[in-house]
Formats: structure tokens, sequence, C-alpha cells
């Protein structure tokens, strides 16, 4: 058999087992887009204003803040602010008044997330819940005027498909956020 011949075989061959290859690869894809999509759309959270005990993450930490608790409360329910002051957010609204049932549209770490105020208690306590692709979260302030100073205490947990399977990352993450979102607020409303 000549060496053409031969060669041609080969490259026939080759581009069969490309296609099946493609193939093989597209309904891959197609089936794990659908479980992610089926994942995302059955998915349902429990919106208490309680944070969630049994969340595969979950955070709590407080820092102590040298202003009332007005002065705080204030910094923090600005929530167009929030940009201006927590570099980690890039954009933020509140639809509507500060009261339960009002959204939150905010941007952080290349999500978009819409939260639902679940809690607001003026100058003690703000509270929301919200979804993302995969995860969906449940914050609690608190602020607690002492002494010349405030401690704000934030509860958190985070649920959802994507959050199990990454639970790790997920936790790191959060834990870093919620230690710079603290210090972001101390730092802007000790600020003159």
């Amino acid at each position: 058999m000549p060496i053409c011949f031969r060669h041609k075989i080969h490259v026939v061959q080759l581009k069969k087992d490309m296609k099946k290859l493609i193939k093989v690869s597209a309904m891959l894809l197609v089936a794990v887009v659908a479980a992610v999509l089926i994942l995302e759309f059955t998915s349902s959270y429990t919106t208490s204003g309680n944070v969630n005990q049994d969340a595969p993450v979950k955070t709590l930490q407080s820092i102590r803040i040298h202003a009332s608790s007005q002065k705080v409360y204030a910094v923090f329910t600005n929530v167009q602010k929030w940009p201006e002051w927590q570099k980690e957010i890039t954009a933020a609204k509140l639809n509507g008044p500060l009261q339960p049932g009002s959204f939150i549209e905010w941007s952080t770490a290349g999500m978009n997330i819409k939260s639902t105020l679940q809690t607001v208690k003026t100058n003690q306590q703000i509270g929301w819940c919200g979804k993302a692709f995969g995860a969906f979260a449940i914050h609690t302030w608190q602020f607690k005027q002492e002494d010349g100073y405030t401690t704000v205490l934030v509860n958190e947990s985070m649920e959802g498909w994507l959050v199990k399977l990454m639970k790790g990352y997920f936790q790191k993450n959060l834990n870093i956020a919620t230690k710079n979102w603290l210090q972001a607020l101390k730092n802007e409303a000790e600020k003159g």
C-alpha cells in the first residue's frame, strides 16, 4: 500500500474521530447546561429574616466603631453611596423606601444581586436576603450603641447548589468580604 494512500486513510479516520469528539463534547455541554438550569430554577429558599443556621456557609463578625449608632446606621443605610466607601461594590441602588419589602440592587465580585429588605429597625438593625446565580444569602446587621462607640455585628448565611459545590471558596471569600466591608464602614463612619 503506497504511503500516500495510508496517509489519506489516517486523515479520514482522524476526521471521523474529531467529529465524534465534537459531538460527544456538545452533548456533554448541553447536559451540564440543562443540569445547571434545572438546579437554578428548582431551588427554593426560605426568607425568614434570620440567617439559616444549617447553611453550608456562614459568617459572624463584628467591629467597634468610634461613632454613634445613628451615624453608623445613616452611613450604612445610604445604599447609593456604598460604592464610594466600599470598593468591592461597584453599583448599589435602593428601590423604594428603607422598609421591609423594598429592594436593593447591587453588584459585587462580578455578581448582580437583587436583595429584599426583611428587617429595618432604625439605628439598630437591618437585614435582607438575596439570590444570585447558584446562591442565596441572608444578611443581618446589628448596631449596638455603647459608651461612645458602636459595635456592628454581621451575621450571614449562604446556601445554594453552587455554594454547596464550592463551599471552601465561598466560605473564604465571604469571611474576607465581610471583614473588608466592616473595616470600610468603620473608616467611613469615623471620618470627621
